[in-house]
């Protein structure tokens, strides 16, 4: 099959990463596949056999055109069999080639609970028609969407992330590995969080809660790593330094080491207040690390009772739920099993992806609005 994935940018973040993941498994398995991203640059690991375009758009309506334009001609060049669009911005321009063009069906996926404001909400409710099938990527973002008119409930589906189970698995050697590199000690305790710094991620929360707990008896030797970059890092710089924590924080910019971070942790921390369905709660799961999490939408059918979920925006709350996971550690391996197996038994890179594949083949069928299989 000759697949075209269209997203609004190849940046750090869930949906980017979810964008490269499908991609690499799809060629994995034998199909073509075309990434067209409508924004230039790009911060994750594409399979080398996949096209990939970059539209360059601006937020200006002459862009807007130039960029569709652009996409038509590459639609009639390459001439995919689907075109699945990732984002906002990409289903909105994949909906409009629809509607003017002789496109193949587009398949919408939405990634966050909240995918903007009344304005875009109209925009995805009058383009809805143009859309073969959409889909979130949990049930509660899914519900977001309806009740913010979006779209109407028959019109929408689940399709849950898939983690690469793979890449992120248990491993005691390259924990021992990663803890040296970092510095740490056996005593000395590491909370981890993983995400671009903006606002919907409340790491400024994060601090604040690591902050406090960081000046209770017992934590002298626990340290926070946060991975990622973003807009935000200048106002995180300076919480740390008003928290006087800053030799116990480090905010680690994007880092290509995520599996090892996550396996040298002792807990995860996830402090967002807008989810859809956090990729980064799943890898952790799937490297046996335990979670704390705030209740954004996706957590809890994610992390179920494999973690502690936590009341978004409330830092005390956060603070003793880091140090009751901490104090009991990282469990035993029977333990870290059970959390891996949570993310092999819901959503596996590998399943997802097969899932995909029965959808296309459905909506290339059908041409017209159809429901997906049921999950592996």
């Amino acid at each position: 099959m000759r697949i075209l994935l269209l997203c609004t940018g190849l940046k750090t973040g869930g949906a980017e990463q979810q964008v490269a993941g499908l991609a690499q498994a799809f060629v994995q398995d034998g199909h073509d596949v075309a990434i067209v991203s409508l924004t230039p640059g790009c911060e994750v690991t594409l399979p080398a056999s996949a096209t990939v375009v970059h539209l360059n758009m601006r937020k200006t309506v002459t862009s807007m055109v130039r960029a569709l334009r652009q996409l038509n001609r590459f639609v009639k060049q390459w001439q995919p069999q689907v075109i699945h669009a990732h984002m906002v911005h990409a289903n909105l321009l994949a909906r409009i080639l629809a509607a003017v063009t002789a496109a193949p069906p587009v398949i919408c996926t939405a990634h966050s609970a909240r995918e903007g404001g009344r304005l875009r909400m109209l925009a995805y409710r009058l383009t809805d028609r143009w859309a073969a099938l959409n889909s979130h990527v949990s049930e509660s973002a899914r519900q977001a969407m309806i009740d913010a008119g979006a779209v109407v409930p028959e019109r929408i589906v689940v399709m849950p992330n898939g983690i690469d189970t793979d890449r992120f698995r248990p491993d005691s050697a390259l924990r021992q590995a990663t803890r040296n590199a970092l510095g740490l000690d056996a005593d000395t305790r590491l909370v981890v969080n993983i995400g671009r710094l903006v606002p919907e991620k409340a790491q400024s929360l994060l601090i604040e809660a690591f902050a406090h707990m960081a000046q209770t008896p017992g934590h002298a030797d626990t340290r926070l790593l946060v991975a990622g970059d973003g807009p935000m890092r200048g106002t995180l710089e300076a919480i740390i330094r008003e928290c006087d924590v800053a030799a116990r924080i480090t905010l680690a910019g994007n880092r290509r080491d995520v599996p090892a971070l996550l396996n040298a942790a002792d807990l995860f921390v996830l402090s967002s207040d807008v989810e859809g369905m956090p990729l980064a709660v799943g890898e952790a799961l799937a490297c046996g690390c335990p979670v704390v999490a705030t209740d954004a939408a996706g957590v809890a059918e994610l992390l179920g009772d494999a973690g502690t979920i936590v009341p978004r925006g409330n830092a005390n709350t956060l603070t003793h739920a880091m140090a009751d996971a901490l104090a009991n550690g990282i469990g035993s391996d029977a333990e870290q099993a059970s959390r891996r197996q949570r993310v092999l038994a819901q959503c596996s890179l590998d399943a997802v992806a097969r899932r995909w594949l029965a959808c296309y083949a459905a909506v290339v069928g059908a041409h017209g609005g159809v429901s997906c299989p049921e999950p592996i």
